[in-house]
C-alpha cells in the first residue's frame, strides 16, 4: 500500500490519512484526527463488502478540503468497476466525510459499506517521542446507539475528559468498532451519507471548553472558505514575470492561513508551529513567523504579542524553565500536559524567545504605528529585557546564556539549533553549560537597541534607554573580541562557560548580521562564509558547514538546509549592503521551493545541488510549517528591500538574475497602502513605490 500522507488542516485541528484516505496507526507519521494535542480517531477505515479501496485520483481543494476519487478491489482488476466512490473531507473544529457511491452498471447493485472506527486517545507528544506510555492508562469508554445513529468514544483520567462523537445522516448498524450500512443503489444511481465527527474537550462542570468560548463559536459561523478568501484578499497581491512565482507565492499565504489557531481562553488567532508536530504555540517559531509576515499579513503579530505577554513567566520554576520576565517556549493541551507527566505544557525553555520578543514588538510599531500596543505591552517588555541581565546571564559575563534548570527534563539545547547534537565545535566536542550561542548574543544587542527607541520614544523614560544603548555598545565591543576567531575569519558557534570558543563554522553567522552586532570591518569575511562552497549548497545556506567533523548533510542541524534560517541570512546580508550574496541565496530558496512544489518543507538536506539535482526532504521533516512559509514572504520582502521610513516606505530592491519584472501591491502598513515595483538586470524598470 502507498505510503502517501494526505493531509487536512484548520489550525490545530487536523487529519493524515493514507492515499485512500484510510487512517491507521503508523510509526512514522502521527496517523489520525487531532486537535489541541489529542488524538481524535486513530481508526478510521472504509471497506465495500469486506474489500478495501483503491485511490484513482485525489483533488486538494484547499487546505481544509479534499476528495478522493476511488474504487473498490485490487489493482489488478478495478479498470471496469461497476462501482465507483468519492470521500469528500472537511474540517474545521469538526471533521466531516461524505461518501458517495456511484452505480455505473445497468443492474441494481446491492451492497455492504462498513466504516471501521476506534480511537486511543493518545497524547500528540507522546507520538513525537515514540513513548511507551506513562504506565496503564484507562481504556476509552465506548457507547454504540443505532437508534441515534452514533458511535461516542470517551476517555477519562480524572478531570481530563476526551470525548469523539460520530453521526451519520443515512441509517446505519452501529457497534462498538463502527458503522455498516446495508444499501441498494439502482443502477447508474447513487448512494451518500455524511459522516459528522465532533471532537469535544470537557473542562469544570462536563462542559465544552470550545462551546463556551465565543471565539471559537464565531470561527466555525464564519466559514472556511470565507475567512480564507478575506485573508488572501488583505494581503499584498504579487504579479510576476517568473513562471510560478505567483502560485508559490499564494501557496505560502494559504499554508500561514491554515497554521493559524485560537488558544482556549483567547480571543484571536495565532500561528502554530506546523505539521506534523509542532501543531501548538511556539514561541519562537511564532515570533519569527511574525517578524517574517510582518509586510504581508501583519494581524498575526499583535495577537501573538499578547498571547505571549499573557503567558510570561511571573515565577521561578525549576520543573518547567519558568523565570520571570521569560517568553514561553511552548504551550500544550494535551494529557500529559495536563498532569504535570512532562513540562511541556506551559514550556519556558528557550532563550532566545525573550529577545525576540522585544524585536517583533518595535518591529511591528515601526510598520503599524500602533503605538496603543507598545504602551499596553511597555511592562512585559522591560519585564523581558530584565530577563536578559537578570536570568540569561549565567556567569556574570554580561552574555546571554542557558542551561536547562531541571537536568532530568527539558530541551538540552535552548536556541534554535534545539536538538541534542547541535551545537559542537569542528572536531564534534559538545562543550559544557551553561553555553553562550552567538546568534543569542545578536539578539540581545538587537532588542537593547530597539528597547531603548521604545523606551525613550513612548514610555517617557530616557535614562532607561541611555542604559540600554551603553549596554548594546558594551556587549557589541565584548563580543567582537571574544566571538571572532582572527585566523578563521568567522564567528564562533558558541562560548563555553569559561570563555572558550566553540570554533564551528555555522548558518548562526547569517543571523549576526541580521541583529547588527557585527562590525562593519568584519561584514565582508561573514558574508564570503555565508555563500562560500562549504555553507552554501546551492539551495540555500547549511546550519552547519562541510569539512568539519561533525558535518552531516542529513542531520537537521549539522548541515542541512533551512528555509527559515536563510530567511533571516538573506536580510542580514542586505542590512550590510551585501545585495548580490543574499539575492543568491533568495534564488536559492525560491528554486528549491518551485522545484518541490506545495508547501514548503521545514527542512532539506544540504547535499550540493550539483550532486542531486533535486531538493532531498528529510523524513523528519514537516509541511506546512509556518516559519518555512513566512521565510518565502520574508525573501521576497528582502528583495524588494522593503523598510519602514517613518510614514513612509522605502523600496530598495535586488533582485536574482532571472526573475525579471516583480510588482507587489497593496503593501499594508502606516502609510494605508503601497506598491513596490522592481526589476532584475534583465528588466528595464525602476523601483517606484506609489502611496495610495
Amino acid at each position: 500500500m502507498s505510503r502517501e500522507r494526505v493531509h487536512v488542516i484548520a489550525g490545530n485541528a487536523f487529519a493524515i490519512s493514507d492515499a485512500q484516505g484510510d487512517m491507521e496507526d503508523a510509526p512514522d507519521t502521527p496517523v489520525g484526527l487531532f486537535s489541541f494535542d489529542t488524538r481524535f480517531l486513530s481508526h478510521w477505515v472504509l471497506s465495500i463488502d469486506g474489500e478495501g479501496l483503491n485511490v484513482l485520483s485525489r483533488d486538494d481543494m484547499t487546505y481544509f478540503e479534499t476528495r478522493f476519487f476511488l474504487v473498490p478491489g485490487t489493482a489488478s482488476h478495478y479498470v471496469d468497476a461497476d462501482v465507483s466512490v468519492i470521500r469528500h473531507r472537511s474540517i474545521n473544529d469538526s471533521f466531516n466525510e461524505r461518501i458517495t457511491m456511484l452505480n455505473h452498471s445497468s443492474k441494481p447493485a446491492d451492497l455492504t459499506v462498513r466504516m471501521d472506527m476506534g480511537n486511543d486517545f493518545a497524547d500528540l507528544a507522546d507520538l513525537a517521542d515514540a513513548a511507551e506510555g506513562r504506565g496503564p492508562r484507562p481504556a476509552a469508554q465506548v457507547t454504540a446507539d443505532s437508534a441515534r445513529g452514533q458511535l461516542v468514544l470517551r476517555y477519562q483520567r480524572e478531570r481530563f475528559v476526551r470525548e469523539t462523537t460520530v453521526t451519520s445522516t443515512a441509517p446505519s448498524d452501529v457497534d462498538e468498532r463502527g458503522m455498516t450500512f446495508r444499501i441498494r443503489i439502482e443502477p447508474e444511481g447513487k448512494w451518500e451519507t455524511d459522516l459528522h465527527i465532533t471532537m469535544t474537550i470537557r473542562g469544570e462542570g462536563a462542559r465544552d471548553l470550545r462551546n463556551d468560548l465565543e471565539s471559537h463559536r464565531n470561527h466555525v459561523r464564519g466559514g472556511m472558505r470565507e475567512d480564507l478568501g478575506a485573508w488572501l484578499a488583505r494581503a499584498p497581491q504579487l504579479v510576476a514575470e517568473r513562471d510560478g512565482l505567483e502560485e508559490t507565492y499564494r501557496g505560502s499565504l494559504a499554508d500561514l492561513a491554515a497554521l493559524r489557531y485560537t488558544p482556549l481562553a483567547y480571543n484571536a488567532q495565532v500561528p502554530v508551529g506546523g505539521l506534523p508536530w509542532t501543531m501548538a504555540l511556539c514561541g519562537r517559531d511564532s515570533i519569527i513567523t511574525c517578524l517574517q509576515t510582518i509586510a504581508f499579513t501583519p494581524e498575526l503579530t499583535p495577537a501573538t504579542l499578547r498571547m505571549l505577554a499573557l503567558l510570561q513567566g511571573g515565577q521561578l520554576d525549576d520543573v518547567h524553565d519558568e523565570e520571570p520576565g521569560k517568553i514561553l517556549a511552548q504551550l500544550r493541551y494535551g494529557e500529559s500536559a495536563a498532569f504535570g507527566d512532562r513540562p511541556d505544557g506551559l514550556y519556558y525553555g528557550a532563550a532566545d524567545t525573550t529577545p525576540l520578543f522585544v524585536v517583533l514588538l518595535d518591529e511591528y510599531e515601526r510598520w503599524s504605528g500602533d503605538t496603543a500596543l507598545i504602551r499596553e505591552l511597555a511592562h512585559p517588555a522591560r519585564m523581558a529585557l530584565d530577563w536578559i541581565d537578570e536570568y540569561g546571564d549565567l556567569t556574570g559575563d554580561g552574555y546571554l546564556r542557558y542551561q536547562r534548570r531541571n537536568e532530568r527534563h527539558g530541551v538540552i539545547n535552548q536556541c534554535w539549533k534545539n536538538s541534542p547534537d547541535a551545537i559542537a565545535d569542528a572536531q564534534g566536542r559538545e562543550p559544557p553549560f551553561p553555553r553562550a550561542t552567538c546568534e543569542l548574543q545578536g539578539y540581545a544587542y538587537d532588542a537593547k537597541l530597539r528597547g531603548a527607541r521604545l523606551a525613550r520614544e513612548f514610555w517617557g523614560d530616557p535614562a532607561y534607554a541611555d542604559r540600554l544603548e551603553r549596554e548594546a555598545a558594551e556587549l557589541k565591543d565584548r563580543f567582537n573580541r571574544d566571538f571572532w576567531l582572527p585566523e578563521r575569519e568567522y564567528y564562533a558557534l558558541a562560548l563555553g562557560p569559561y570563555g572558550d570558543p566553540v570554533d564551528a563554522l555555522s548558518s548562526n553567522i547569517g543571523h549576526l548580521l541580521w541583529s547588527g552586532i557585527v562590525a562593519d570591518d568584519r561584514a565582508e569575511a561573514v558574508a564570503e562564509h555565508l555563500v562560500g562552497p562549504r555553507l552554501f549548497s546551492g539551495w540555500g545556506v547549511r546550519t552547519f558547514a562541510s569539512g568539519q567533523r561533525p558535518y552531516n548533510p542529513v542531520g537537521s542541524h549539522l548541515g542541512a538546509v533551512w528555509p527559515s534560517d536563510n530567511g533571516l541570512i538573506a536580510a542580514g546580508l542586505r542590512h550590510y549592503r551585501f545585495d548580490a550574496h543574499a539575492a543568491r541565496i533568495a534564488a536559492g530558496i525560491f528554486d528549491m521551493a518551485q522545484t518541490l512544489g506545495g508547501a514548503v518543507p521545514e527542512v532539506i538536506a544540504g547535499y550540493e545541488r550539483s550532486l542531486t539535482k533535486y531538493p532531498v526532504q528529510l523524513p523528519s521533516a514537516g509541511r506546512p510549517q509556518s516559519w518555512s512559509s513566512g521565510a518565502l514572504l520574508m525573501l521576497l520582502g528582502t528583495m524588494l528591500g522593503l523598510r519602514p521610513t517613518g510614514d513612509n516606505l522605502l523600496v530598495n530592491p535586488a533582485l536574482p538574475n532571472g526573475f525579471g519584472r516583480v510588482e507587489l501591491l497593496d503593501i499594508p502598513g502606516r502609510w494605508g497602502r503601497t506598491d513596490a515595483y522592481a526589476g532584475d538586470r534583465s528588466s528595464s524598470s525602476r523601483s517606484r513605490p506609489r502611496l495610495r
